[in-house]
């Protein structure tokens, strides 16, 4: 009886503790088409894929996609607060990739992903940075500065950044769909491949915080 007590005891206590440890860490992937799934069927879709795998490692995520087709770094910014909700821990920040589509000012386009860095850290979510390149038809000096924007603000910021999102993919006609822009399902298995473990490393990062 006196055994059984403890034994009651011990589990009531621990097991907050425990619940804390296994609570799915609430996560948002603020982007643009790539993460939208444009093109997918919903289940195909970056977020949804990285949840899977996640979940196959025994990672559990809440995850909400916050991407919206055609979005550039300023309409992520001005649609930072209802995309993200209170109570998210973490933001995958997608953004830029129609920026430099479209030949945007490398500058507007730094100071809006630095809004968006800056504004998350005030509510003590964490970020994680996706690079993206320039296309080559605006020449060497656009690419350079627009390049540079990714590492620079992760430095300045202090958040980790994975370089290039569509790593492994861009430029390969298999992993593409029709438009040669938006990866197919095939080309999103390997985003989510190659961008895993930054990705666990972040979440690692992010349940150490809760302790």
């Amino acid at each position: 009886m006196h055994i059984a007590v403890l034994m009651l005891v011990f589990m009531t206590m621990a097991n907050p503790a425990w619940a804390e440890a296994t609570k799915p860490v609430k996560l948002v992937v603020l982007g643009d088409s790539l993460s939208a799934g444009l093109g997918l069927p919903a289940q195909d879709a970056f977020p949804q894929k990285l949840q899977k795998s996640l979940q196959a490692k025994g990672i559990a995520v809440d995850m909400i996609n916050a991407g919206v087709s055609g979005d550039t770094t300023s309409g992520g910014r001005d649609r930072l607060d209802w995309s993200v909700p209170e109570g998210t821990e973490g933001v995958i920040v997608e953004l830029g990739a129609n920026d430099a589509l479209r030949g945007i000012d490398p500058d507007l386009a730094r100071a809006a992903l630095a809004d968006i860095v800056q504004r998350l850290k005030t509510r003590k979510i964490a970020v994680m940075l996706c690079g993206m390149l320039a296309p080559p038809n605006y020449g060497a000096d656009y690419a350079a500065r627009f390049n540079s924007i990714y590492p620079d603000l992760a430095k300045k910021f202090e958040v980790p950044l994975y370089p290039f999102f569509l790593e492994g993919v861009a430029a390969d006609a298999k992993l593409n769909q029709a438009d040669g822009i938006h990866p197919t399902a095939a080309g999103v298995d390997i985003i989510v491949g190659n961008i895993m473990p930054s990705v666990e490393a972040f979440l690692r990062n992010i349940s150490e915080q809760r302790r």
